[in-house]
């Protein structure tokens, strides 16, 4: 193969993803597809009740050697996800509930069978004696004095305040101040593939086995032991391939418990997969915040400052390891967005319901930061007769100030936000909207663009996680590196994939530095027994950290090489360099093949001064600096309203990115058209609604929307690569960004469209039905309105 051809294989190029041949064949290997010989499956008895005293849990007689109950499981602790900000009430979850149930859904009892329809026969016989309580099921009257209490000790119930103070009252006296009460709606985290466990125990290695879709194996298998008491030497999780992840796929379950140990005990696997329904009534939701939000400014747009306060409602439990402090708190943190004001205020509530926990689905909180920040400063620019953007120019960080430390002390590290913008603007043509709009459609409906932009911290590093207390905090990312007898190449590396595409992108990073065709490269990775320890994949971190080890490692073994094919080729090493996957001298050069086939099969033929290590090593990364890397983007969008239905319509989509350096564009183009979707979900589809006893009211697909194909459109997207100057090739994390701006962008759209009407909604999802009362109220208020004025005069 010529060299040229090999190049087009490095970093900046879009290459087909390795793991798709597989994959789009059918040949992937999820947990359920697991088969072990003598193998059972579990099912779970959950409370059909969101609060309640448990009087009794009761299996059949005849069945109870087949039925495990909170008394069965002596010794296993409690999972308790604490955090070290000051504050913070830890809450207790049981594996199995035994003294109080706090959701619908919680386990109170695992059955096991031949199969998972016996196993639930079992399940549907066990007799519970449940004493019911008023449920919490309102964020915010659960801050109330009187409310009743999930956790007794506590005495209210909130898990965290928060509290942010930079001078708020200099803003106090400017001409414009608007406020919205602003809502997100609570979300199911939907990946295709739901959770699910298999495990047993390895006699020979005396080992709890735990094979698991999990983001995180390290984590869990820290977690894991800590409950059953073994050593971490004892347990081995396996990640095989994971059909998505978003934060679902982050957590501890008690689930993983429960069948790890009863695997100890029984003498042959078990399995536990997860039904829809499962899913979308007891697993983990995410995204319900309330905010109140006041934005100051001047006349011409200039923002004075930001008031918030925002609530997040929790959840029953802290969810380890993430605790139920990360999304709230992170909201005072990371509010401020993209823009360049003088005074903030922000307080925070985490608050305990009586519903699943939440989790830091993709985008975390800055979705719901974004959707208020951005439809206030649309408010903004309708008060002070701007056009929207004109207000977000003026008060974007500019490029002449990166790196930026903003009000609550993040550091930008390097990026072009007026630049974005300004091509999200003239790629949705705002003239021709505006132009589009004064003539009018012909159907009725009503034309409204809306923009958003937003800035993602991602591969946060040892200094920010080192300051919550959670027990996640991550240091050097390592990565193992390899070469084979034949002159191939084994990465290993302690994250794990759920559609990031490592297995391409990794490799495009070792072919950069070695030249090893990546069809050679192998990824290791979703095992804790042959990985690096990694607190795993999450918050847009793979690319920065682990790629940029993967390149260290790389480097550390082309070192080596160099000076073994420099004793070949009878050079001295500073004469030699490494380039398309052979070393090259003065007169001649020699093959990584005949290299690594020189150190493992002709070791007679090594310089004695030859490097012990051979041909691998384990080498460990932080960028410069560990305070994260600022990828962002700007979000157009012009959608149709139709006043008559309330059906919304996109007609044009435009996202206009900045990731640094793109490793593969094509996979970012990917990122970012998932992210969307989910966006759309979340701006216009998506509610997991409970009612007053804290019942989940959608428990299938047919009850909580998803979008599909033709609600989707195909954005048009612009890269710029603004590089950090704290990464390997100057990457930034980007795998969250595209699901965080568009319920902004489409919001602002929305309420630009029914501008003229008065109408504006402020909270998501937008459905047909609040578009109409949002109609509804702004006819009715001006009918009022003139009615009053009428009876003045």
């Amino acid at each position: 193969m010529a060299i040229a051809e090999v190049e087009k294989q490095g970093v900046g190029v879009s290459m087909l993803r390795k793991e798709d041949d597989r994959l789009l064949r059918g040949r992937g290997q999820f947990v359920g597809d697991v088969r072990l010989a003598g193998m059972k499956d579990v099912a779970f008895v959950r409370s059909p009740i969101a609060h309640a005293r448990v009087k009794g849990v009761h299996p059949p007689e005849d069945l109870r050697s087949q039925v495990v109950t909170a008394a069965d499981l002596e010794g296993v602790k409690p999972i308790r996800a604490v955090s070290g900000l000051a504050g913070f009430k830890p809450s207790d979850q049981p594996v199995l509930a035994f003294e109080k149930v706090r959701q619908v859904g919680e386990l109170l009892a695992m059955c096991v069978a031949d199969t998972r329809a016996a196993a639930e026969d079992i399940a549907a016989r066990v007799e519970l004696d449940l004493e019911e309580l008023p449920a919490v099921h309102d964020m915010i009257a659960a801050r109330d004095k009187d409310a009743p209490l999930l956790h007794e000790d506590w005495g209210d119930n909130v898990f965290l305040e928060t509290f942010v103070d930079v001078n708020i009252e200099a803003a106090f006296d400017a001409p414009i101040k608007i406020t919205r009460e602003i809502k997100t709606a609570r979300q199911s985290m939907a990946p295709m593939e739901g959770r699910g466990t298999v495990a047993y125990w390895d006699k020979r290695m005396e080992q709890l086995v735990l094979i698991s879709g999990s983001q995180m194996p390290h984590i869990v298998r820290t977690g894991l032991a800590e409950c059953l008491g073994l050593g971490q030497h004892q347990v081995r999780i396996v990640s095989p391939d994971v059909g998505g992840g978003f934060g679902y796929k982050g957590i501890l379950l008690p689930e993983d418990i429960c069948l790890g140990w009863y695997a100890m005990r029984c003498g042959h696997p078990v399995r536990w997969i997860e039904d829809r329904r499962e899913h979308l009534t007891a697993g983990a939701n995410c995204r319900e915040h309330h905010y109140v939000i006041t934005a100051y400014a001047d006349r011409d747009g200039k923002l004075r400052g930001i008031d918030c306060e925002a609530t997040v409602d929790s959840g029953a439990y802290s969810s380890y390891p993430f605790s139920a402090c990360l999304e709230a708190a992170q909201v005072a943190s990371i509010l401020p967005g993209p823009y360049d004001f003088p005074s903030y205020r922000c307080r925070t509530w985490s608050v305990a319901t009586n519903k699943c926990p939440i989790l830091p689905y993709r985008g975390v909180a800055r979705t719901g930061v974004c959707y208020a920040l951005e439809l206030v400063l649309d408010a903004v620019a309708r008060e002070a007769g701007l056009e929207p953007h004109e207000v977000r120019l003026k008060n974007l960080v500019q490029p002449d100030q990166m790196p930026f430390d903003n009000i609550t002390r993040k550091h930008f590290d390097s990026g072009d936000y007026p630049e974005a913008l300004q091509r999200a603007i003239e790629a949705i043509d705002v003239k021709a909207i505006r132009e589009r709009q004064k003539r009018g459609e012909e159907n009725g409906r009503l034309i409204g663009v809306g923009h958003s932009i937003y800035c993602e911290q991602g591969a946060h590093g040892t200094s920010v996680y080192s300051g919550w207390g959670i027990p996640m905090v991550p240091g050097h990312e390592q990565a193992t590196a390899r070469m084979t007898p034949d002159g191939g190449l084994e990465l290993r590396v302690g994250v794990h994939s759920h559609g990031q595409s490592m297995e391409t992108t990794l490799p495009q990073i070792a072919h950069e530095i070695l030249g090893i065709d990546i069809s050679k490269i192998k990824l290791v990775h979703g095992d804790t027994e042959y990985t690096p320890y990694s607190t795993g994949s999450w918050g847009s971190r793979c690319a920065v950290m682990a790629g940029g080890a993967v390149a260290a490692a790389s480097r550390d073994v082309a070192s080596r090489a160099r000076k073994i094919g420099a004793h070949l080729l009878q050079v001295h090493v500073d004469d030699v360099e490494l380039v398309g996957g052979r070393v090259k001298g003065p007169s001649g050069s020699v093959s990584l093949e005949e290299i690594a086939h020189t150190w493992y099969r002709l070791p007679q033929n090594l310089p004695d001064d030859v490097d012990p290590r051979g041909l691998e090593g384990t080498v460990g990364h932080k960028p410069k600096r560990d305070t994260g890397t600022f990828s962002y983007a700007a979000h157009a969008a012009v959608v149709a309203v139709d006043p008559e239905n309330g059906d919304i319509e996109i007609l044009d989509y435009v996202i206009v990115e900045d990731g640094g350096k793109l490793i593969n564009p094509m996979v970012v183009d990917g990122q970012i058209y998932g992210g969307l979707a989910q966006g759309i979900g979340t701006a216009l589809y998506e509610e997991m609604n409970f009612d007053s006893s804290g019942q989940p009211l959608a428990s299938t697909f047919a009850d909580y929307l998803l979008p599909g194909p033709t609600e989707v459109p195909a954005p048009r997207l612009d890269h710029m690569e603004t590089v950090s100057p704290y990464t390997e090739f100057g990457v930034k994390g980007i795998g969250e960004g595209g699901a965080i701006a568009p319920p902004a962008a489409i919001g602002n759209a929305v309420n630009d469209a029914l501008k003229d009407l008065g109408a504006e909604l402020v909270r998501t999802p937008m459905t047909p039905r609040r578009v109409l009362e949002a109609i509804f109220a702004a006819t009715n208020a001006d009918s009022q309105d003139h009615s009053d004025r009428g009876g003045r005069t």
